[in-house]
């Protein structure tokens, strides 16, 4: 009789396969049908080849770039302040290959019909394996526009817009490439930015001298930073480089690294500004109107990465669920279970769809007035109730895999840590329904082109139609809505236009949405969908075996 070797106590069986590699563009019948729709078709060589590179090399680098998080030098060896944030190599691994791709600047290098489409579904792949890096991405591409403002800041805009990245700690003339920064809150201020309290005092021309700090300075790696200070005729917007043009580095200190929840591939800081050198962009007073564009974008590529964190967690609920077998047969075939992940991928599906239809309005806003009003109130919707789904969605799917998706390797930690930063970053929810409400009293247009866009719906769906019978009276001016009642009215508003979304793309969970969201016929909770729904289908739609 034969001895068993020492230690052979067990055999590894009844576990999924790795996930990766994958092709996030070939696995996303969803997203080819919404680029498509909304006018990105012709950059899908682009988008093919940037999903199959982030499923594969990029899901790998992402790992060590979130678990090494980066760390503040600053002083050197010799005691000289150098204000350097260092990170793990991966993480420029990961910014190189997104801005050579055109996650931050593809929109503006490349222009023509659909580009922005195109730019949001590249930003919605890298956010699905790596989100930490769309923070200095995103600020990047949504500077572009405030840049634009001032002819003497050509040049910053130039090089944020192209393909190249640098990492390296060099005045702008030395780099082809740059990243932009964001700094607008204070400590006593939060999102009330008219209470800031840091100086800018004029120096020439539209040279200014800046005295004060920033509680959160987002990505303080960056080659310049978009920032609002208080000039002698009230709060104005200012770009603040690290280096000054004359070659000296700039008067801005970073005093420590903030200890988030989550986003830890990222740098955020607190700044403080000790004379440092800044240009203003735009008029004296005109702070908050000059920079709104950059929120604009910013606030829709939140929308963006809550669903992208709502897709990876659902891809990987269902790999998982298809694999790994319980009670006889794959999770997957549960009935309870099969209920469970079609609401996660009818929720998931819903958040892309409307992500992608407001980066067409975004994309039209300059030819189209009536998609710009559209896309002064889809943004701010779609940024309360996307990003407000999100932490309850990746729970949900963290639970599909049971005790392994509490542990870190299974990645569903790391987007559950990340998951409730984008509904507080870029204006809480609270401050997004309050500009939805503003909005609709200051510029009825806005409300009246939502309700041209939900009436082509009508007929549609018996729920739908009652749903856009309660708004109507609201979006078009005769009703106001008090301020207490912002959230729930909001909500009501952003399943509308989910569900007309759906129905355009002709979607398998457009009537289970409509069904479930509008008509009733759901709990509280993800897996209480009708027994009747057409599960195979939807879960075939969202991961194809």
């Amino acid at each position: 009789m034969s001895e068993l070797p020492p230690f052979a106590t067990h055999r590894v069986e009844n576990q999924p396969p790795p996930f990766a590699p994958r092709d996030l563009w070939r696995d996303d019948a969803a997203l080819r049908d919404a680029v498509a729709r909304e006018g990105g078709g012709d950059h899908v060589a682009r988008l093919s080849a940037y999903a199959a590179l982030a499923g594969d090399a990029l899901y790998a680098l992402s790992f060590d770039a979130h678990r090494d998080r980066p760390r503040l030098r600053s002083h050197d060896r010799y005691g000289q302040r150098i204000d350097l944030v260092e990170f793990h190599p991966n993480y420029h691994a990961l910014m190189q290959a997104a801005i050579e791709h055109g996650v931050a600047g593809y929109s503006w290098h490349h222009g023509g019909a659909g580009a922005h489409v195109a730019r949001a579904a590249l930003s919605y792949l890298h956010h699905q394996v790596e989100p930490g890096t769309s923070c200095p991405l995103t600020m990047t591409h949504a500077a572009l526009p405030v840049l634009r403002h001032a002819p003497a800041l050509a040049e910053w805009a130039r090089k944020a817009a192209a393909p190249h990245y640098d990492g390296r700690d060099l005045p702008m003339g030395d780099k082809a490439g740059v990243t932009l920064g964001m700094g607008m809150t204070e400590k006593q201020g939060g999102s009330d930015v008219r209470a800031n309290q840091t100086v800018a005092t004029p120096l020439s021309g539209d040279e200014y001298r800046l005295v004060g700090h920033k509680w959160f300075f987002s990505a303080p790696m960056s080659d310049g930073f978009l920032v609002l200070a208080q000039a002698p005729a009230g709060l104005s917007c200012f770009l603040l480089p690290r280096w000054r043009p004359d070659g000296s580095r700039n008067a801005l200190r970073l005093m420590r690294l903030k200890d988030k929840l989550g986003d830890w591939s990222n740098a955020s800081s607190e700044v403080e500004f000790e004379g440092a050198w800044a240009q203003r962009i735009g008029d004296e007073g005109r702070g908050v109107a000059t920079i709104i564009e950059m929120v604009m974008l910013t606030r829709l590529d939140c929308m963006l990465g809550s669903a992208a964190e709502m897709r990876m967690a659902l891809a990987q609920a269902l790999h998982h669920a298809r694999h790994r077998q319980t009670f006889g047969k794959h999770l997957v075939e549960h009935a309870l279970m099969r209920n469970v992940l079609a609401d996660l991928a009818i929720e998931a599906e819903a958040a892309l769809q409307f992500s992608l239809r407001v980066a067409r309005a975004v994309d039209r806003a300059s030819l189209d007035a009536g998609e710009a009003a559209y896309a002064r109130i889809a943004t701010a919707v779609g940024k309360y109730w996307i990003c407000k789904r999100a932490p309850a969605f990746v729970n949900e799917a963290q639970e599909c895999l049971g005790g392994a998706g509490y542990v870190e390797e299974s990645l569903l930690p790391r987007l559950y840590r990340q998951a409730p930063l984008n509904s507080i970053w870029e204006g809480s929810g609270n401050i997004q329904c309050l500009d939805v409400l503003r909005a609709l009293a200051r510029e009825p247009e806005a409300g009246h082109a939502v309700l041209n866009e939900l009436r082509r719906h009508l007929g549609a769906d018996a729920a739908l139609d009652a749903r856009i019978a309660e708004l109507e009276p609201v979006l078009d001016g005769r009703v106001r809505i008090e301020e207490g009642q912002a959230r729930h009215w909001v909500e009501r508003l952003a399943l509308a236009m989910q569900a007309g979304v759906l129905l355009d793309a002709r979607s398998p969970c457009a009537e289970a949405f409509c069904r479930s969201r509008l008509g009733g016929a759901h709990g509280l909770a993800f897996g209480t969908l009708p027994g009747d729904v057409d599960y195979a289908a939807i879960l075939q739609r969202a991961l194809p075996e």
